[in-house]
């Protein structure tokens, strides 16, 4: 996991309508950066949707949201569209962002020794520096965890 007070790596990947977008592109506002493992798996299904349900909230307090996972693009269109979720997803299939972040680790599935996405969530200011960070998050607590920390 990166270290709070440290700048965010930038990044460019392809959103859920196969267009170009990079973390500075949000520069200015501050942004609710979340890994996941998989679209359409439970327990990040239940991630997404609750934080589609509080995306308005997040608004109010100047806040976007992104989601990365290896998903390809019309996996992320298909996810997205399904659960009409309002935020952006972003598709890293070669594990740019993923690893830059840190969230890329060997996990334990199953009893077997895996690599895979970590959930984890950043949160970054306006001036692109990691504020907050929260690794091995649970699913359904997340956003509504992340909207306690924007509030304060």
């Amino acid at each position: 996991m990166l270290e709070i007070g440290k700048k965010a790596p930038d990044f460019t990947l392809l959103n859920q309508d196969n267009e170009s977008m990079s973390l500075s592109d949000f520069k200015g506002k501050k942004v609710i950066l979340y890994f996941y493992p998989r679209d359409n798996t439970p327990g990040c299904t239940k991630q997404a949707c609750g934080f589609g349900e509080l995306y308005p909230s997040f608004v109010e307090h100047g806040v976007e949201i992104i989601g990365i996972s290896k998903d390809s693009v019309a996996s992320h269109k298909r996810f997205k569209d399904k659960y009409q979720l309002p935020f952006t997803l972003l598709s890293d299939p070669e594990l740019e962002a993923i690893k830059a972040y840190d969230v890329w680790k060997e996990k334990n599935m199953y009893g077997k020794k895996v690599m895979g996405v970590v959930r984890t969530t950043y949160l970054i200011d306006e001036d692109g520096m990691i504020v907050k960070a929260f690794e091995k998050v649970k699913a359904a607590d997340n956003p509504q965890n992340m909207l306690k920390e924007v509030e304060e």
